[in-house]
């Protein structure tokens, strides 16, 4: 099932432009599920799925690339779908501390939002093209269980304002850094493989060197909607220095078709997913991916103190979905749904009288419910910490608001 742009927009309660970007950051995932933060101007940042808070934590290679192309195949321009960065991320003792810095982006951008609804504006007097990502994680009250689910939707909608057709490729990257969460590393034997089958196509990352019980084991998923033709990587050459992302890059550039290449010897192998479009004069087309992620050993606040005993607890998602690719292929099954619950709730929230500032303070604080600072045991129930610090275990102090969470059980995703 393709899932496609709606007809009506989704509703925006707040927007920040080009100079107000810097400190933007969305949390896209469930409730006890972990979040990974789309940044004001479209980057992914603070990957916070690995059982802890992870401020500052964005693996290299991660982000998404836009390639127009001409009717012959021949490039026109490829842009990281992304805005300018801001002039302090240049400054460094060694150089930017951005990742991929050096790549071209996109010159204007702007950030609509209305939580959990983020929206990303692209466009360059460069580009024959605009582009819109829509970014969200479902959210329905009532629903504890559809707003559970740990996974980022993000659809790009292609805008083509000329008069003549072009082909556009989108294209992922992620790197498999399973077994680092942001404090420690320890990704050995990382591996990725390419998955095809119902309603989506994309790579799957496991490792086979993290220990099965290590709160950094775990698995996940890049995924792209439709059974149209895809091309993939699920490795980057095994280069020295910035080869490996040139040869990326070149080889995308090239012909908007990605090639497979030699990644022995790479502990934590990047791994590329690419979806080709032909997007008419006029028209828009969204190319939709799934970022989803299954980490299951969330473990105690003490857990170098339990002797014999397990320190794992365990997180409930973990027990509704085998592994970062299950999640994905249901929780596919049921977009449209899931975002058409969502918008509603949005808007209905944004339609009372209330002052805009209240319903600002009352819906983006909401997000909290989707951070480190609360979790879910696997029986389901839902607690949170007194707070967390950027980085590392939760602050100390009790874990309240112990709550037996309920749902309707309207969809499979149960």
């Amino acid at each position: 099932m393709e899932f496609r742009e709606q007809t009506q927009p989704w509703p925006v309660l707040r927007r920040y432009d080009a100079l107000h970007l810097t400190r933007v950051a969305l949390p896209l995932g469930g409730i006890g599920t972990g979040t990974v933060s789309l940044g004001g101007r479209g980057d992914l940042r603070d990957w916070e799925i690995v059982n802890r808070p992870a401020k500052g934590f964005t693996p290299e290679n991660c982000f998404f690339v836009l390639r127009i192309g001409n009717p012959d195949g021949t490039e026109r321009v490829t842009r990281v779908l992304e805005g300018p960065l801001d002039v302090a991320l240049y400054e460094g003792g060694f150089g930017s501390p951005a990742r991929n810095h050096g790549l071209p982006r996109f010159r204007e951008c702007a950030f609509e939002a209305a939580y959990p609804l983020g929206q990303v504006v692209l466009s360059d007097p460069d580009v024959p093209a605009t582009v819109r990502l829509q970014a969200f994680n479902p959210l329905i009250p009532g629903d504890v269980d559809c707003s559970s689910l740990p996974v980022a939707v993000l659809r790009y909608v292609v805008t083509n304002p000329t008069d003549d057709p072009f082909t556009a490729t989108l294209c992922g990257c992620l790197k498999n850094f399973i077994g680092g969460d942001g404090k420690t590393n320890s990704a050995k034997a990382n591996r990725n493989q390419f998955r095809a089958g119902g309603a989506i196509q994309g790579v799957f990352c496991t490792s086979d060197g993290v220990a099965p019980d290590a709160e950094t084991f775990g698995t996940m998923a890049l995924s792209v909607l439709g059974a149209e033709t895809v091309t993939h990587r699920t490795a980057w050459a095994n280069l020295s220095w910035g080869d490996s992302l040139l040869d990326f890059w070149d080889d995308l550039t090239n012909d908007g078709y990605l090639e497979e290449r030699d990644g022995d010897g790479v502990a934590a192998p990047v791994a590329s997913l690419a979806k080709t479009v032909t997007v008419p004069p006029g028209q828009s087309v969204p190319v939709t991916f799934l970022l989803s992620w299954h980490f299951p050993n969330r473990l105690t606040w003490t857990p170098d103190k339990h002797g014999l005993t397990s320190p794992v607890i365990g997180n409930y998602y973990a027990t509704r979905f085998a592994d970062a690719w299950d999640v994905a292929e249901k929780a596919a099954v049921e977009l449209p749904l899931l975002e058409a619950d969502t918008v509603n709730f949005v808007r209905a929230f944004l339609a009372s009288d209330l002052p805009d500032a209240v319903k600002e303070a009352a819906l983006f604080n909401a997000s909290t419910l989707r951070t480190q600072t609360c979790f879910r045991t696997p029986d389901g129930r839902f607690f949170g910490w007194e707070g967390c610090g950027e980085q590392g275990r939760m602050l100390p102090g009790h874990v309240h608001a112990c709550v037996e969470l309920r749902n309707d059980h309207r969809l499979p995703v149960r």
